[in-house]
């Protein structure tokens, strides 16, 4: 185990178990090198934590796209990955606030119940997928199936989300600065989506809608919980939701449900 540096203590030396991680100091930031230690022992030591844990800064090196990084976390623990993350990073996320400085692949904050999750980079599909509360805030673009599904999460794009996002999205919010594509908000529910930019098609059930005061009230808060007031003017945004034709069967729908 190494010693302390400047930058917090280095952990991965050999082989650790998470109480040996959690144990090792408490000293912050908590520096875990994946190039010598488990993804498992990092997410062990993670889960370890509680509210009177002092360990709540972690500085994770060398993530090399491994996949289901702080994952399931339960604590206001605060974990920056200084890399690219692979599948599910984030996943399942309560209270902690996690910093990907670079590219996620499938299904980042998937599941997400609270705290927040940024990634400085670009997004693959699925993210926020099924997300029940906290933020979620990609630098970059998103791929396709953005936001599907979330149940009351706040999502904030600062670039395009690919096609398919915000299918089936029952609450909470998704804001994209940038374009849309194809098939935007099929089958959306009560969520609110804003779009600055251009939509390549929207999907089935879901339409523009006028932008009340409340709806920009609404979006200035969430601009400002991402720290992008000043970035964009709520004037430039379009709102859309759903026209609620399909919350009911009708035979006259029966196309739509296809």
């Amino acid at each position: 185990m190494g010693a302390g540096t400047g930058d917090g203590v280095r952990l991965g030396a050999r082989a650790l178990t998470a109480a040996a991680l959690i144990a090792a100091t408490q000293a912050e930031p908590q520096v875990v090198d994946l190039d010598r230690v488990s993804v498992r022992d990092l997410n062990q030591a993670l889960h370890a934590l509680d509210r009177t844990s002092t360990t709540t800064r972690w500085r994770v090196l060398n993530p090399a796209g491994r996949h289901a990084l702080a994952v399931g976390l339960d604590a206001a623990a605060e974990v920056e990955i200084l890399g690219h993350a692979g599948y599910y990073c984030a996943g399942m996320n309560k209270s902690a606030r996690v910093t990907v400085h670079g590219n996620a692949g499938t299904g980042v904050a998937e599941n997400m119940m609270s705290g927040r999750v940024h990634v400085r980079g670009d997004a693959s599909q699925s993210a926020g997928a099924s997300a029940h509360g906290g933020l979620l805030l990609i630098d970059g673009n998103a791929s396709a199936r953005c936001g599907i599904s979330p149940k009351g999460a706040d999502i904030v794009v600062r670039g395009s989300v690919g096609h398919m996002s915000a299918f089936m999205a029952q609450a909470g919010t998704l804001v994209v600065l940038g374009n849309a594509g194809d098939g935007f908000g099929d089958s959306v529910y009560e969520a609110h989506l804003y779009v600055r930019g251009a939509v390549a098609s929207l999907g089935t059930d879901c339409v523009e809608t006028a932008m009340t005061e409340a709806d920009r009230a609404e979006l200035r808060d969430k601009l400002a919980a991402a720290g992008l007031t000043g970035e964009a003017d709520v004037g430039e945004f379009r709102r859309y939701g759903s026209a609620r034709t399909l919350y009911h069967f009708h035979i006259d729908n029966a196309a739509a449900y296809s």
